[in-house]
Formats: C-alpha cells, structure tokens, sequence
C-alpha cells in the first residue's frame, strides 16, 4: 500500500456529516418512523441502545471516512464531483450488493433497502465529495 497524505480537517468534516445526514435522515421529520416500522424498533426499544450504537458508529465512520480518503486519493479524484463518484462506485460495489444480499436472504424488505442504502449512497457521496475536495 502506497502511504498517502491524507488532510485530517477533511477527514473530521467526513465524519461529522456523515452524523449530521444521519440525525435528519433517521429523524421523524424523514425516514425515522418507516425505519421503525420496517425493523419492529421503537423508541423505548432504541432509547437504552443509543450510547453503545452512536458509539460504534463513530468508530464506524471514522474507519469509513479513512478508507475512502485512500480510494479517493488512488483513483486520482481531485474535485468533489469526481471524489462523489468513487464514493457512489463503492458503494454500489459494497454497500448495494451486501444490503441487497440482505434483502434477499434474510427477507428485509425493499423499503428498508431504499432507507438503508440511500442513507449510505447519500453519506458516501457527500463524504467523497469532501475528501475529493479537501484531500
């Protein structure tokens, strides 16, 4: 692996939108309750899981956001627009085809597909577009 700078404030910035897309997709003025109705979750349900799934989601978007600085920078992507499009390859490499996978063996249904996936296709593109950016 060929070490590459990567600007850490537009690694930061990626992460914190990825949060903040995240509070407005999954918030009731958007998709919360039709995410809940898909995964049977209520807020009694989620309230006590919160501390723990925030957590690993940081951890998570971090990993995501140091993984997709390096993708962006091998690709070549020197703009937001050509960083947002490595990052929507990936994900429909990954994110599509394991959510989609899902849908098939597990019996999730398709309006959980399009809340899912759409939250990470948004997420992804957006963090790219800074990363190409910024990077």
């Amino acid at each position: 692996m060929q070490p590459i700078a990567i600007n850490i404030w537009a690694l930061i910035a990626s992460v914190a939108v990825r949060f903040v897309v995240g509070g407005l997709w999954f918030s009731p003025l958007l998709f919360l309750r039709p995410w809940q109705a898909e995964t049977g979750l209520t807020d009694a349900a989620m309230k006590p899981r919160m501390p723990k799934a925030l957590a690993a989601d940081l951890i998570g978007a971090i990993l995501m956001a140091f993984v997709l600085a390096h993708a962006v920078r091998y690709a070549g992507a020197s703009s937001a627009l050509t960083g947002a499009m490595v990052a929507a390859l990936f994900w429909l490499g990954f994110v599509a085809v394991t959510t989609f996978a899902r849908v098939s063996y597990e019996g999730a249904s398709w309006r959980l597909f399009a809340i899912s996936a759409g939250y990470n296709l948004v997420t992804l593109a957006v963090m790219g577009a800074i990363l190409g950016a910024l990077g």
